[in-house]
């Protein structure tokens, strides 16, 4: 997963991003992957199509900003990831993500959702965010600070902060 961290952490520096939230459009845009909102139905969260160097991320509209982030970084991760691993009609290469990839049991699916946890919450800036919060007693407080600082939900946060070993 070490690799994921870095080749994440080397979009980063690429963009010139260096302080939280990631625009994640913005990093979509530098790759060249154009963004468009849709209605993918309530089990599909985005969608990666690609045909060569070209790929649209399709994200669904009906999901709350959070999620839609979440998703536009995994298909970034797909793209960053997983070049040419299927095809479908006439070298287009379609990928969804839906409940069984949220779930992160399928080994790509695994891979997207750790690149998209890297992009959006380094573990560097996340460690030095998580140290230089005031003391609370509670988790949840931490979660809250920390997910409305990176523009993630609090499930992703938590997540983040047990993989970092900081929770």
């Amino acid at each position: 997963m070490w690799i994921i961290e870095s080749e994440a952490d080397q979009l980063l520096v690429h963009t010139g991003i260096n302080t939280p939230p990631v625009p994640v459009e913005q990093v979509a845009h530098y790759l060249g992957i154009k963004i468009e909102l849709a209605n993918l139905g309530e089990d599909c969260s985005g969608v990666l199509v690609r045909n060569g160097k070209r790929a649209i991320i399709g994200v669904n509209k009906k999901h709350p900003r959070n999620r839609r982030r979440f998703s536009i970084a995994h298909e970034i991760g797909h793209f960053m990831l997983h070049e040419g691993d299927t095809y479908i009609d006439n070298g287009y290469r379609v990928q969804f993500r839906d409940l069984e990839s949220g779930s992160g049991t399928i080994g790509e699916e695994m891979d997207a959702n750790a690149f998209a946890a890297a992009l959006l919450m380094p573990a560097e800036w996340v460690k030095n965010a998580f140290y230089q919060q005031p003391f609370d007693l509670t988790e949840d407080g931490v979660l809250q600070m920390l997910a409305q600082k990176f523009q993630v939900s609090t499930q992703a946060m938590s997540y983040r902060l047990m993989r970092l070993r900081l929770l």
